[in-house]
């Protein structure tokens, strides 16, 4: 269906009002006349298309060597490694069976599908340390998720990128909303700190401090959905991915239109992109996402189990575990695949990627750990220290300022690594 970037009137409908087009049988070449394939994928197509998804699959022989380390009470460095580059790829295919079932649904299903389960092993991970009372090391992992994708992910991209190409454009509509939201995070993580600086002389101060963040969490939960009604819905042209091709230029009228288009169709170099499909059935897709979840879901209890073991085996912090290491395991996939895109100069992608993650992460997983929290009895609150408020606080300014323009470069990449080096040097010392 065409949308509002897209002519009216294609080169194949001009070829249509010629008399001889209804004779030229390529004009219906690109039309889809053929029934939809997608169905009859086999179980051995299926699973010879998952395994070559992703070069992260070689990885997946650590899934048992994880499980069965802990069942044999090895020593906690040898559980820690092994569940931690098992989940690695597990993440990988958790993206890739929810792109799967996307593809089969709307596209605010597909959306939706994507959103929720694009920070599930966060998720989990979080979870887990609730269940094992390890307050400091969820705390640290929801900050140490926030800087890994503001700081490292996106510096890597406008770096790399940077390094290929002079300058890289890219639609500020998109971003400016989520970075605008990514300011929210701001008033979640300062306002309880303030709250509880003013209440630290009162008896029952931990108590307010619970009711708070739990009231903080349910509002940036709202938020949050109500952000997916304006991506997915009301506004969802807006967030079109403009690729390499497309450029989009704000005029006086407010709307967005593509420059390319119309100068593809004076040069007729205007390519016309294939829709992507279904490498894999719907019931596999299915079976795939169950079965990844429930592995996740053992390699990071076991992961979380063996935190207290390393540090001080490494004489490290729970907290520098949180804030480094674990962001890694849930995020690999994403960075390759930030990195990737950027080289290809797709940076609406690239930033979407990082961008949308962070937001993900500070409007949807922080506040599902507290409500998480709230229901198996955990008092989980918002108020981290000075440190960590300051962190987040500088991240999401500096990232404003580097997005705000529309273009990049690698130098802006070079500061955004640098700031998350400082941070995490900072961590490790403490």
């Amino acid at each position: 269906m065409p949308n509002e970037y897209q002519p009216l009137l294609t080169n194949d409908l001009h070829q249509m009002n010629n008399h001889n087009a209804t004779d030229n049988p390529d004009l219906y070449q690109n039309q889809n006349i053929i029934p939809d394939q997608r169905n009859k994928i086999s179980f051995k197509v299926s699973m010879k298309n998952t395994l070559k998804c992703s070069s992260l699959n070689v990885l997946l022989i650590f899934i048992p060597f994880g499980i069965l380390s802990a069942m044999l009470n090895m020593n906690d460095t040898s559980i820690f490694l092994c569940n931690f580059i098992a989940i690695i790829p597990l993440a990988k295919l958790l993206g890739f069976s929810t792109e799967e079932l996307s593809l089969r649904t709307s596209e605010t299903l597909g959306g939706l599908l994507n959103a929720t389960f694009g920070n599930a092993v966060e998720l989990i991970i979080g979870i887990m340390a609730l269940r094992g009372g390890l307050i400091d090391v969820v705390k640290a992992s929801m900050i140490g998720s926030l800087l890994s994708n503001l700081l490292l992910v996106l510096g890597l991209c406008l770096f790399f990128g940077g390094l290929k190409y002079k300058f890289q454009k890219f639609n500020t509509t998109s971003s400016d909303t989520s970075a605008s939201l990514l300011v929210m995070t701001i008033f979640m993580v300062i306002l309880p700190v303030a709250f509880n600086y003013e209440d630290e002389n009162k008896s029952d101060v931990e108590e307010r401090e619970i009711k708070f963040s739990r009231c903080t969490a349910v509002v940036m939960l709202i938020v949050y959905g109500l952000y997916l009604l304006f991506q997915l819905k009301t506004h969802a042209r807006f967030f079109k991915t403009n690729n390499n091709n497309q450029i989009f230029a704000h005029t006086n009228s407010m709307e967005y239109e593509s420059l390319s288009i119309h100068r593809g169709m004076e040069e007729g170099e205007q390519e016309q992109e294939e829709p992507e499909e279904s490498t894999i059935s719907l019931s596999f897709s299915l079976i795939l996402l169950i079965i990844v979840t429930i592995l996740i879901s053992i390699c990071a209890d076991y992961l979380v189990d063996s935190i207290e073991g390393i540090s001080e085996d490494w004489n490290l912090s729970p907290s520098f575990v949180g804030l480094i290491l674990l962001p890694i395991v849930g995020n690999a996939a994403e960075h390759v695949t930030a990195v990737t895109v950027a080289l290809k100069n797709k940076m609406d992608l690239a930033i979407g990627v990082a961008l949308g993650s962070s937001m993900q992460v500070a409007l949807m997983v922080i506040p599902l750990l507290v409500i998480v929290g709230w229901i198996i009895n955990v008092n989980l609150s918002l108020v981290f220290t000075v440190f960590e408020s300051l962190s987040i606080f500088i991240s999401v300014l500096i990232v404003n300022q580097i997005i705000n323009d529309g273009k990049s470069n690698w130098l802006e990449g070079v500061m955004l690594l640098s700031a998350y080096i400082i941070i995490a040097v900072a961590y490790w010392i403490m």
